[in-house]
């Protein structure tokens, strides 16, 4: 037991513990700005014991200081729980100490359990009750105070408190609350911190978070054209980035519950108010930006592994009526010479809008095999949508069978019946095992006749077009068959009459406090094991990506994919997403780069807009911009809706050359992308990333919402605007050289911005100094680029005389379910570059390099820009084999940079830079190599 005495007591154990009587002013932290004080909905806690717990952590008490009934009564008695799981990430768990309350179910998200609560000490209080304490992890320092309990969490390198729950009465927040239905914790921030994440919303202003704009999560069908609304996915995880004198500190703050809540941030304080579960905090130490999405993703899943193919740009309509349409579709990307991997079909294929299901007319059995064969062949592949809405209908296979199975959600016992596009329908139960493995057959059945390659899972909010309670129409037709599909024509009433239904707190769902209940499942309706869809309705999208992920790995051994609407925490672990229905407006152009950004915080890297949009037509302009933007998307997909014009990219000649363009470049930097996606799963980076990821100690780069960096140097500039034939680009510190022509460069000796050109068909990509990027020749498919000859490309700083550059290059079966060494099926090389005033080298690093041996590829060339010139003696060793290779076969070609902007300030000597390209190589990928030369101006 821990000594409430006034005497520290110390313990060493694997973690310092110290708990000693200290005045409340020890938390360091701003005082937050005086307001008129709120009305209070509870009077807090006390925390009446504190032991240590056997796993290491600590358990404590918390008692209710006095009943306040606004939103309910509070919960009389606490469990407090608090570990420092790893040295990077503190875990704080607050949680009835009574009864068990819903939480995120552990093999869902698995995860530690906390201990069981105690009823043994529940009402004790101690005669000398504990002031403060403290508990010191590895990065994270824990604080408390007793009475009213409230908690802080500081950096143990510099003392910085990233969490302070103290509350006072000036405070425009609460102290802790715990009620049934409604639950506040909040925290003060200082002024300056930056706080990205809180999705999925479309935020209008950037990518950071506004204050005093609204962020509720409460997973919701409402296109993305609605602005500061809970939207698709729920994910209340932020990260907070701060510059203290002039270095940066990142930090992140996971609340895991599903249940709906209102987050609001004013800038100096952040409060959540929750309308169930528990308080489960995850807080993650940073302190680099990478540092806190790898920390993450290690609590909540790696991102998954992606094909290869699924690099390549997709193309899908909903309202490609037959299959004549498809193949025309992929005749015409073909006879443009535009890139085309993937082709996709919306609910056309379906007989009936009703999942595995063909309709026999448009899209007949034994031709959409041919065509599937032909692709396949060619290399190309082909997904489909599945909601999951399942139709009643007593001639539907897949109904019949899931009724048998008792599959369905349920309202008083029997399946809660909903509207979506097949009409009347009845939502799968995926938190049932039985479900699961229904859901793995139909995909089987399906797969039989239809070898898809990948599944897209839409509606899964879930989305229904109706509201309440719901029973089939007597007499009359519905749907009709006419008009929109998603009118609600069943016979429904509201309910009312349960707590789950109408909540006394409103969070403030779709922007309008409607009741949550609305077009979705009734939230009274009970999943598998009594669990109301009040509390995981947030998870449905989650739990039917792992029940899809699962189905389509059992089919034949390879790696899923899958693209989902809806998504939750841990979501990246199984699926891709996309920003849902989006407009195609300049504005909607400019929101695809915030979410996409949010979305790689999120641990969901393979993340993407409709290009285009997806309704209304886009202009002639707009698509070639969107285009240029869209093919560096991780996930590039042209989509639109059903009442929209064709807007495939061969549509308009304009748009077919940006198209050649901008996806040329995506296909030679396949590779490279390729490579990143492994990062992703290995460490959960995002592929698409703010570019203050690479420059976090620039707080001018903290909000810039209209660049974004592709790994860590390749830097992405669009035109967002309308008649821009022009681009502002900021440029941190360095040289940056134009990845289209190489001989151009920009250098920065500080941040700043430039204008650059940007006529219709050019998009500016830059690749920053010190980088060895891979590349191939492309193709018009990924199968067929995948195989051609690399190219390294070698940034040094402009007229580097001394420096060092790196890269990297993944290579493997994409087949494989894993992306991982050691197999045999997969390769690693690690290329390292260096120049000093005599010399230039240029090596590789290979991790068993048999797959890459086998397949045969090599290296054609190597062109290293920034160097003060060439000359003198060249030479290559392979494996230690000098001599190897025929040296007169190699071309060596120079080239002087042109700067886009001043190279050098008044007074200073000007520097030569040059391009230097080494041709006519055939390097092993497989094997290592030194490359050298010295250095002289020829």
């Amino acid at each position: 037991m821990v000594s409430s005495s006034p005497a520290p007591a110390i313990f060493h154990l694997t973690l310092l513990l110290i708990i000693s009587t200290c005045i409340s002013s020890s938390f360091s932290q701003s005082t937050p700005a005086t307001t008129s004080p709120p009305t209070k909905i509870g009077n807090g806690y006390t925390l009446v014991s504190l032991q240590e717990s056997p796993d290491g952590g600590l358990v404590g008490r918390l008692q209710v200081n006095r009943r306040n009934y606004i939103y309910g009564a509070d919960i009389p008695f606490l469990q407090l729980y608090i570990k420092h799981e790893t040295d990077d990430r503190l875990r704080v768990h607050i949680s009835d100490a009574q009864q068990q309350r819903w939480e995120v179910p552990y093999d869902i998200l698995p995860r530690d359990r906390p201990p069981t609560p105690s009823t043994q000490t529940i009402g004790r209080s101690r005669k000398n009750p504990i002031t403060v304490s403290e508990f010191s992890g590895g990065e994270l320092i824990f604080s408390c105070i007793s009475n009213p309990f409230s908690f802080a969490v500081r950096r143990k390198l510099n003392g910085e408190t990233l969490f302070n729950s103290t509350s006072d009465q000036s405070s425009p927040y609460n102290s802790l609350v715990f009620k049934d239905q409604y639950l506040e914790i909040s925290t003060s921030l200082p002024k300056d911190a930056s706080l990205y994440g809180l999705g999925e919303n479309t935020q209008p202003h950037g990518i950071k978070l506004n204050p005093n704009e609204p962020y509720t999560l409460w997973t919701t069908d409402q296109s993305a054209i609605n602005l500061n609304m809970d939207l698709y996915g729920s994910h209340p995880m932020y990260m907070d980035l701060r510059n203290v004198g002039g270095e940066a500190y990142a930090h992140g703050v996971l609340l895991l519950n599903s249940n709906g809540m209102d987050v609001l941030y004013r800038g100096n304080s952040l409060t959540y108010k929750v309308i169930g579960g528990i308080f489960d905090f995850y807080f993650f130490s940073g302190p680099s930006p990478l540092a806190v999405v790898d920390q993450y993703t290690q609590l909540v899943g790696r991102p998954a592994p992606m094909p290869y193919w699924s690099l390549g740009f997709h193309q899908c309509r909903w309202g490609y009526h037959n299959l004549s349409v498809v193949e025309d579709v992929v005749e015409n990307y073909n006879k443009a010479n535009i890139p085309l991997d993937v082709i996709w079909n919306d609910d056309d294929h379906m007989d009936g809008h009703k999942d595995f299901t063909l309709n026999p007319t448009a899209y007949p059995q034994p031709k959409l095999q041919d065509f599937l064969q032909r692709i396949h062949a060619r290399g190309m592949k082909y997904i489909v949508i599945i909601d999951p809405g399942i139709g009643v209908n007593s001639s539907y296979g897949t109904y019949q069978r899931g009724l048998a199975k008792d599959v369905f959600i349920k309202y008083d016992g029997k399946p809660y019946l909903a509207q979506v596009w097949p009409g009347a329908v009845n939502f799968p139960d995926f938190l049932n095992p039985a479900t699961v493995s229904w859901w793995g057959d139909e995909v089987r059945r399906f797969h039989e006749i239809v070898p898809v390659d990948g599944l897209w899972i839409d509606m899964n909010e879930a989305s229904n077009f109706c509201s309440g309670l719901c029973t089939l129409p007597q007499g009359k037709q519905c749907p009709t068959g006419t008009g929109p599909g998603w009118i609600c024509c069943l016979d429904c009433k509201n309910i009312t009459k349960t707590k789950w239904d109408d909540p006394p707190y409103k969070i403030n769902a779709s922007g309008t406090h409607v009741p949550i209940g609305y077009k979705t499942i009734a939230t009274s309706a009970v999943h598998y094991n009594g669990v109301r869809e009040y509390d995981a309705h947030s998870m449905y999208g989650f739990t039917h990506a792992i029940a899809t992920h699962k189905a389509l790995q059992a089919l034949q051994g390879k790696r899923p994919f899958i693209l989902s609407r809806s998504t939750f925490v841990g979501s990246g672990h199984y699926t891709a997403h996309w920003t849902g229905d989006n407009q195609g407006t300049w504005n909607d152009l400019k929101y695809s780069i915030h979410t996409m950004l949010n979305f790689g915080i999120f641990g969901i890297p393979m993340v993407g807009s409709d290009i285009c949009g997806f309704y209304p037509q886009p202009t002639e302009e707009l698509c070639n911009r969107w285009i240029e933007l869209g093919a560096f998307y991780p996930f590039s997909r042209d989509h639109a809706n059903y009442y929209s014009p064709r807007q495939e990219l061969y549509q308009w000649e304009t748009v077919a050359e940006s198209a050649r363009n901008a996806l040329g470049m995506r296909y030679k930097l396949l590779p490279y992308l390729y490579t990143l996606t492994y990062e992703a799963h290995t460490t959960g980076a995002p592929i698409a990333r703010p570019v203050f990821f690479s420059f976090p100690n620039i707080q001018e780069l903290y909000g810039l919402s209209t660049q974004f960096l592709l790994g860590e140097s390749l830097m992405i500039s669009p035109v967002l605007d309308q008649g821009q034939t022009n681009v502002s680009v900021v440029f941190p510190p360095g040289t940056w050289y134009n990845l289209f022509d190489l001989s151009q460069a920009i250098i920065s000796k500080e941040t700043q911005t430039v204008t650059l050109d940007a006529p219709l068909h050019v998009i500016n990509v830059h690749l920053y100094q010190n980088t060895i990027l891979p590349m191939q020749r492309g193709g018009l498919i990924s199968k067929e680029a995948k195989m051609t000859p690399f190219t390294l490309i070698v940034t040094f700083p402009a007229g580097a005389t001394e420096a060092r550059a790196k890269g990297k290059l993944y290579l493997d079966d994409d087949e494989l379910p894993d992306m991982s060494l050691g197999n045999g099926q997969s390769t690693y090389v690690e290329f390292y570059a260096s120049a000093s005033k005599e010399n230039v080298k240029v090596w590789s690093d290979v991790t068993d390099s048999s797959y890459a041996l086998d397949k045969g590829w090599v290296i054609e060339k190597v062109t290293v820009v920034g160097l003060a010139g060439i000359g003198g003696q060249f030479a290559i060793d392979v494996e230690g084999n000098a001599g190897i290779l025929d040296v007169s076969k190699f071309k060596m070609v120079e080239t002087e940079h042109k700067f886009l902007n001043e190279m050098k300030k008044v007074g200073e000597e000007e520097n030569k830079s040059v391009m230097v390209e080494i041709g006519g190589l055939a390097l092993p990928v497989g094997k290592q190599f030194t490359m050298s030369w010295t250095l002289g101006i020829s």
